[in-house]
């Protein structure tokens, strides 16, 4: 079966998040591309959802999410080729001082998990199968099948911190590579053998810090601990790291920085983390894990049916990540998690609710998109089914969380743990099983879960209904739109420059030569003044002062691009004499910016001017001349 092509629909969405100038970041899950943009007012978030293959758009947490569903990694990687980014190069580090302290958090958490969450997900299905053939007697706890599948099962949860050292470094700005180094040291197998013997001393004694001291460093007592499994420590650590790291970077000369930067911050790092950070890091682990076990039991069935009931709108504003680490902490203290055991059936109520839609619907579009979305539930993966279906008719939706809500108290109730962080869906079920032992109530219960809330959420959609939209029928007798010519639509756009004219296929970022942005033509400047092409009003200023939008008194939109990757410089060499939502006259002054600095700092300064909204006239016609001076016509745009 030939792959599909996403390119159309990646340009798309280029475009209408504001282009690549617009975009920080971007990367993904398992059903979004998730962006952090410069400007999230840019975005035209109507027109992305009605694109085909996009299921919604949610702005949460500092990210402005586009969910499209299961082949989001194939539109990702598309979407990497057109707009020329590189998954490497994304800059996820930059900051927003207008995202407040929760949103920061859910988007560090978010970034630091994410790019794991597949593969901690396989992993733990491997050791929830070997953990299955276990209990169902097929295997013996010393055959060799048995032990393989739980070694591949427990590799990357056991050295959990590597991976998290690397990722955690990167998006607190550090090099990975250093904080994958720091995770090693604390992992490493050495580790046991200084643990043996008897203590030297033995500090707080008879408190709940008490700690055996078999070693010191340059004599300062180090309290020994297991940092297999363990993320706060790393965490903390990899933060600390990357800020010592960049500390260095600015005064360790270059000749020597690309080995002696990352020697210092590891000389560092490495005995600080184990006098300081690890144990700090490790008692607020070990105190996190009894808090949450301690509200848990205070009343695990109201715990239950609050957390299943209201999982499915934490997810859709992206509040379901601050549980996501304290559940592997839990994993990692008490050996099992209670807390997110209780939301895992939730996607069967999901279904339950796509199903009474799917029968009781007569609509063919609703009932044709209920198929998919109700198959793609079963494996875990929720978002067609919520934004497509359930989430618009509200009253599905609603039924859903009451489902879950049914469904979490009822694993609550039946004492239901997750021993390994499994996959979703029917490929949960495994992780409800203790490595070693038989299938236990902690195993049925789930399965009542899954039964319960997908027939609550079933009934009660079907019952009560919705409100079923009309068949859409298709017109097929009226000719379609065409664009008409409208000479009071015409608009002259005078140079914003003077320069040397290239056509815009000879610009070598794609996301303008292919004319996703908009058709226009690029200027090669001579003189560092952008003046405006139009009267009209600035839309877009970017804080780096490298680019400027203009919407002209007739609606013509024109975006002036200073040079290529010159958002690189964070504003450097660049003036801005005005700023978003004045107004201007053709010929006003809009930036001034130094030319033999920028060439100097390594960017080119071939600058498109464009048209972005294009598709809304008949004809752009580019000035024939090679060279050009400000206010001479550059681009004649036809209604």
């Amino acid at each position: 079966m030939a792959k599909k092509d996403y390119t159309g629909l990646t340009k798309n969405i280029l475009e209408l998040v504001g282009g690549k100038e617009n975009i920080n970041s971007v990367f993904h899950c398992i059903t979004r591309l998730r962006f952090k943009l410069k400007d999230e007012k840019i975005a035209k978030t109507d027109e992305i959802k009605n694109l085909e293959g996009i299921v919604t758009v949610m702005q949460s947490g500092g990210q402005y999410q586009v969910v499209i569903g299961n082949h989001v990694p194939d539109v990702y990687a598309t979407f990497l080729q057109v707009a020329n980014m590189s998954a490497s190069s994304n800059d996820d580090s930059s900051k927003d001082e207008k995202v407040g302290m929760g949103a920061k958090f859910i988007d560090m958490i978010s970034g630091v998990f994410t790019p794991i969450l597949g593969v901690l997900a396989a992993t733990g299905m491997i050791k929830g199968l070997a953990a299955l053939i276990l209990a169902l007697g097929w295997v013996s706890a010393t055959s060799g099948t048995y032990n393989l599948l739980n070694i591949a099962g427990d590799g990357l949860f056991n050295f959990l911190p590597i991976f998290l050292g690397y990722t955690a470094m990167k998006k607190f700005g550090g090099t990975p590579f250093i904080g994958m180094a720091i995770a090693a040291a604390l992992v490493h197998p050495t580790l046991s053998t200084l643990t043996a013997g008897n203590p030297l001393y033995t500090l707080f004694k008879g408190t709940l810090f008490q700690s055996d001291i078999r070693i010191t460093f340059l004599g300062i007592p180090v309290i020994m601990m297991s940092y297999a499994s363990s993320v706060i420590p790393i965490l903390l650590s990899s933060f600390f790291a990357a800020k010592v790291e960049k500390g260095f970077k600015k005064i360790v000369p270059d000749v020597v920085k690309t080995f002696v930067v990352p020697f210092l911050t590891i000389l560092i790092m490495v005995p600080l983390t184990f006098l300081v950070i690890g144990p700090v890091a490790t008692w607020a682990g070990s105190l996190l894990g009894a808090a949450t076990l301690w509200i848990y039991k205070l009343s695990p069935i109201l715990a239950g049916l609050i957390i299943g009931g209201f999982w499915q709108i934490f997810v859709i504003f992206g509040l379901h990540w601050g549980l996501v680490p304290i559940a592997i902490n839990n994993l990692t203290t008490l050996h099992y998690d209670p807390v997110l055991a209780t939301t895992v059936m939730v996607c069967f109520a999901q279904i339950g609710a796509v199903l009474a839609v799917m029968l009781k619907t007569k609509n063919k579009g609703l009932k044709s998109l209920s198929v998919p979305a109700f198959i793609s539930g079963i494996f875990g993966v929720t978002e067609p089914a919520i934004y497509g279906i359930t989430l618009p008719l509200k009253k599905p939706f609603i039924m859903s969380c009451i489902g879950g809500a049914v469904g979490g108290g009822i694993i609550a109730a039946t004492a239901g743990k997750l021993w390994m962080f499994g996959g979703m869906g029917i490929f949960v079920f495994p992780a409800f099983i203790k490595s070693g032992s038989s299938l236990d109530m902690s195993f049925y219960g789930a399965i009542i879960a899954l039964v319960a809330g997908f027939a609550a959420a079933f009934i009660l959609t079907y019952l009560f209904g919705f409100k079923d939209p009309a068949n859409k029928e298709k017109a097929t007798d009226e000719p379609k739109a065409v664009k008409v010519f409208d000479k009071n639509r015409t608009q002259v756009v005078a140079s914003p420059l003077k320069g040397k004219v290239i056509p815009l296929n000879q610009v070598e970022d794609a996301a303008f030569s292919s004319e996703v942005m908009g058709k226009g033509v690029a200027i090669e400047p001579s003189e560092g003044k952008v003046v405006s092409p139009v009267n009209g009003v600035v839309t877009t200023l970017f804080r780096t002062k490298h680019a400027v939008g203009i919407t002209s008194d007739n609606g013509v939109e024109i975006l002036i691009h200073v040079g290529m990757d010159t958002v690189k410089l964070e504003g450097e060499y660049f003036t801005a004499h005005i700023k978003q939502g004045d107004t201007v006259k053709a010929g006003d002054l809009l930036v001034e910016f130094d030319i033999k600095k920028i060439k100097a700092a390594g960017c080119e300064l071939t600058t498109p001017v464009i048209i972005t909204n294009s598709e809304a006239y008949t004809e752009i016609n580019p000035t024939v001349k090679e060279s050009i001076e400000q206010k001479e016509t550059l681009l004649t745009v036809y209604g």
